[in-house]
């Protein structure tokens, strides 16, 4: 039964890599290598059935449908996004085609493609790195994704057009999909947050995006990016996202195994993987001096550029339709550009206090504009996070005390904020680079509405250490939690549910007098 070796190889190499701090689909790779050896070398048969064929693709979809939920136009309608990632992606082409044309005697078309599948940066461990470090919402951050999804659309543009598919006169019903939207919406509500969730991304996903497309003679994984894209704007996008992680990455292992299996390694795709990771500085440098010259301060550019420093799983999804003679030598190029870049990003700001000062000389005078210093004025009383928490609490302050500010790390939520005439602004708790610029004169109480316990616990700590002396006050889900935001330096944290508890009996005791007890409940 392969599926058992499958499995078991997979688990197995994934576990001792993620044990080494590397992200588990080095391993996935390593064990289809492992699996494809021990073929060779003890007869069994162990090759890539159908059936995994199909898991694969069904992951790549999947990914792809991901990816869609997260495209907004805000996060990719911006100077540095859009021209740093088409720059980059034209300035690898120009370079890297006519070197491989040269130097590996390849066919102009070849060496293009090549190119162009080693443009990519990883989507998964960029993602991965920056959700672990919390900086996902941190300016940086937001710039390195905006980048990975231009660059998903670049790939995906290629495949489409390496696939020569015809369309069929069907085709034009896409320009009608927009009108499906509602509809889409009120299935997504109606959905619940359990298995029916789940079902429901896997059928846009993969029935009406994957077959339907080619069914009408288009490309399956634009199907799955376009139905996701569809619902990136709906609140409970991120919801989907997260229930279908973990479908996703079960059948993307069977991506990166297929590749293993197909074959081990030789000694030219060892020597390419090897050129490959020699040129890969190179590739960060472009980055670097892309982003300095759209305004960014050195420290964004160093952070958003190590994060992209790597090669892409998508370069590997491009070969396996136009390439698949280099798939091989791509996979083995993409491992060791993660064991490269995964231990780097988690340096990258112990990195970047050695090699700052010399960096910060290549800055422009001229400052992005999310990147200039804020100053709070006169403003009392500050709230951090503008979310349902934060807004009632401005709202209810707000008749009483106008000289009151909101920050959040969600530039849409900040813009309807304004639009509704409240004094919010951009910020981001979780980045350093905020906290540097941040003056504060006559704040004299924060409230922590921030919706993580990192943000909050970040918050809390980095009033104390910029000499803040007035009240913290912040509220959580759980008991063990506010006693962590206690002790990084809040004044106190109140519990979410107790204080809706409270809140709900005196209303009772005010609009129902008839029904006052005899004595008022503890608080």
């Amino acid at each position: 039964m392969p599926e058992a070796l499958w499995i078991v190889f997979a688990f197995a190499l994934g576990l001792l890599v993620k044990g080494i701090g590397l992200p588990p689909l080095v391993g996935y790779l390593g064990a289809g290598f492992v699996l494809s050896g021990l073929a060779a070398s003890t007869g069994l048969t162990i090759e890539a059935t159908d059936a995994l064929d199909h898991i694969a693709h069904l992951g790549v979809l999947l990914l792809l449908f991901t990816v869609g939920l997260k495209l907004k136009l805000r996060s990719v309608v911006s100077p540095e996004v859009i021209g740093g990632s088409l720059l980059h992606f034209g300035i690898t082409c120009l370079v890297f085609t006519p070197g491989l044309y040269l130097l590996m005697d390849l066919a102009w078309g070849t060496a293009l493609l090549l190119a162009i599948a080693l443009s990519f940066s990883s989507t998964v461990l960029a993602a991965k790195v920056l959700e672990s470090k919390r900086e996902l919402r941190a300016f940086h951050g937001r710039v390195a994704i905006g980048i990975l999804i231009m660059q998903d659309l670049i790939a995906l543009g290629v495949m489409s057009l390496a696939t020569g598919q015809t369309p069929s006169q069907w085709a034009l019903v896409v320009f009608g999909l927009p009108l499906l939207r509602p509809l889409l919406f009120r299935l997504l509500d109606a959905s619940g947050h359990d298995e029916l969730l789940v079902l429901l991304g896997l059928l846009l996903a993969l029935v009406l995006g994957g077959y339907g497309f080619e069914t009408i003679g288009l490309s399956p994984e634009l199907g799955a990016l376009v139905f996701g894209a569809m619902l990136a704007n709906h609140p409970r996008s991120q919801e989907l996202a997260k229930s279908l992680w973990s479908v996703k990455e079960v059948f993307l292992v069977g991506f990166f195994l297929q590749i293993g299996i197909e074959g081990l390694p030789d000694h030219q795709a060892m020597l390419f993987a090897l050129v490959a990771a020699l040129v890969l500085p190179l590739k960060g440098a472009l980055f670097f001096f892309l982003l300095l010259a759209f305004r960014l301060r050195s420290r964004s550019a160093f952070l958003s550029s190590l994060a992209l420093t790597n090669y892409s799983e998508f370069g590997l999804i491009v070969a396996s339709i136009a390439l698949p003679e280099w798939l091989v030598p791509l996979a083995i190029s993409v491992s060791l550009s993660f064991v490269i870049s995964a231990p780097l990003n988690r340096l990258a700001h112990a990195l970047y206090e050695r090699v700052g000062q010399p960096l910060a000389r290549f800055e422009t005078r001229k400052r992005h504009p999310d990147e200039q210093p804020l100053s709070l004025g006169n403003t009392r009383i500050l709230i951090m996070g503008m979310g349902r928490t934060g807004t009632a609490a401005y709202d209810w302050l707000i008749r009483q005390e106008t000289n009151i500010m909101g920050l959040d790390s969600d530039p849409a939520k900040v813009q309807e904020h304004q639009r509704q005439g409240r004094n919010v602004v951009f910020a981001d708790a979780e980045d350093a680079s905020f906290w540097s610029g941040l003056h504060m004169p006559s704040v004299e109480a924060v409230i922590l509405a921030l919706g993580d316990i990192e943000g909050k616990l970040i918050a809390a700590r980095t009033l104390r250490k910029k000499g803040f002396r007035g009240y913290i006050v912040a509220h959580t889900m759980f008991a063990d939690e506010a006693t962590q935001i206690r002790a990084a330096g809040a004044n106190d944290a109140y519990l979410t549910m107790n204080e809706t508890g409270v809140a709900l009996a005196s209303h009772v005791l005010n609009h129902s007098p008839e029904a006052q007890p005899a004595t008022a409940p503890e608080r």
